[in-house]
């Protein structure tokens, strides 16, 4: 597993953190085993969400023995500074720890609610007090769909974030919009050393009529050769982490993707692979 330096925070974090939206209704028997696989496979690197169902509860009993293996994240997609802070209590509780190591101002990517936010009596008031007293360490921003890097690049010009969150992969990157917004904000977190996360790695399109088997919102890529090259298209980017895909099933593949030497796939490979698995962009 690579590791690199996660922003300024000095934590030297796994390249592919393990994202918690797989542990929205598993069973603590399920979670457990995955902290082995996370152990076995070092990844000292957790992602979760107040808002991810279970989550945070299937993470708590962990953090007895392991808090100290972990940077441990978590969001709140609360916009005001009083309903943040009531959610962080309860995101401690629930993960058993008296502080988070990033609480995440969550999907804000939406004007009218990043101007709630970021405004007097917002959630980032919130995040800095929590900040003040001890109860987070450091603070980040993640948003989904194409507007998220520009509305990113908004908030860092508000408060010097310590990490971003957006989605990335081969197919998204295609977008020139896109693409020109995300590298913007590529070059401004380089400059000021911001953590760059990226999700939806995996997305093979929406679930539309499909028979919803895995635990992914989305239609997730599944077969092993496949993930590997989306894997290895994202993490051939030096700058960024992966956030490991919303379904514990699928999690072992991409953990072994990882471990391998990254060697990015070509244009040529990238398109015959959304070709075969018939991929469509999963935000437009």
């Amino acid at each position: 597993m690579e590791y690199m330096t996660f922003g300024r925070t000095g934590h030297t974090s796994s390249r592919v953190l393990f994202g918690a939206a797989a542990f929205w209704t598993v069973s603590q028997k399920e979670a457990d085993q995955t902290l082995g696989l996370l152990l076995d496979n070092g990844i000292n690197h957790i992602d979760t969400a107040r808002s991810y169902g279970d989550a945070e509860l299937r993470i708590g009993p962990w953090m007895k023995e392991y808090r100290s293996k972990f940077f441990l994240a978590s969001k709140t997609n609360k916009r005001t500074k009083k309903e943040a802070l009531e959610e962080l209590k309860e995101s401690l509780t629930r993960l058993q720890t008296d502080h988070l190591d990033l609480w995440q101002l969550h999907g804000l990517h939406e004007r009218d609610e990043w101007e709630i936010a970021m405004g007097e009596g917002g959630v980032l008031e919130a995040a800095l007090e929590a900040k003040e007293q001890g109860l987070v360490r450091f603070i980040g921003v993640t948003g989904h769909g194409v507007g998220a890097p520009r509305a990113h690049l908004n908030s860092l010009e508000v408060y010097d974030f310590n990490s971003v969150l957006f989605p990335y992969n081969y197919l998204m990157m295609q977008n020139p919009i896109y693409k020109a917004d995300v590298e913007q904000l590529l070059a401004v977190c380089k400059e000021r050393n911001v953590a760059v996360q990226t999700i939806k790695s995996l997305a093979r399109g929406e679930l539309g009529d499909k028979e919803k088997i895995y635990a992914t919102w989305y239609d997730p890529l599944v077969n092993a050769s496949v993930i590997e090259k989306a894997v290895h298209w994202v993490l051939s980017n030096e700058q960024v982490y992966l956030n490991s895909t919303g379904d514990i099933g699928i999690l072992p593949d991409v953990l072994k993707a990882a471990q391998k030497k990254i060697v990015k796939p070509s244009d040529e490979e990238m398109e015959a692979m959304i070709k075969a698995e018939g991929m469509k962009p999963l935000f437009v």
